[in-house]
């Protein structure tokens, strides 16, 4: 299952990636410098260059608001990040491969609820790098 995820996101970072405009979070940077050191220096190249979205305080009360309504578990606070800097930014999608706290098609209804019910902010697509690769039959 891994090395098919890998094998995807590459597809995705070769021949989509051009199409978006990328951002990305120090969250992102954190969780990309984890882990062999070799493998965290070729994740961070690739994410060198992209934009760094700002921190603000707004970001860390939508994901206790997130947290306190118990949308994700207590062990997910960094994921409820994640989906709140997307929100507050008004991005348009969370690329991620988090199916368990993100995206996730039982947690997913709840936090569109609690975006569009008690926030009024439209939550982004969330969504896994397969699901934004290209119609293959697009140029058939």
């Amino acid at each position: 299952m891994s090395a098919a995820r890998q094998l995807l996101t590459h597809r995705w970072w070769k021949h989509e990636r051009a199409s978006y405009e990328l951002v990305v979070s120090q969250y992102v940077i954190d969780e990309a410098s984890a882990g062999n050191i070799d493998l965290a220096n070729e994740r961070l190249q690739l994410l060198d260059g992209i934009p760094l979205v700002p921190h603000t305080p707004k970001i860390v009360d939508l994901a206790d608001k997130i947290m306190s309504l118990g949308v994700l578990p207590s062990k997910a606070q960094v994921d409820a990040l994640h989906i709140a800097i997307v929100a507050h930014y008004q991005i348009d999608y969370l690329l991620t491969w988090n199916c368990k706290h993100i995206a996730n098609a039982k947690i997913l209804p709840r936090i569109h609820n609690l975006f569009i019910d008690l926030c009024s902010i439209p939550i982004p697509i969330i969504c896994t790098p397969e699901e934004l690769l290209g119609d293959e039959t697009e140029n058939i």
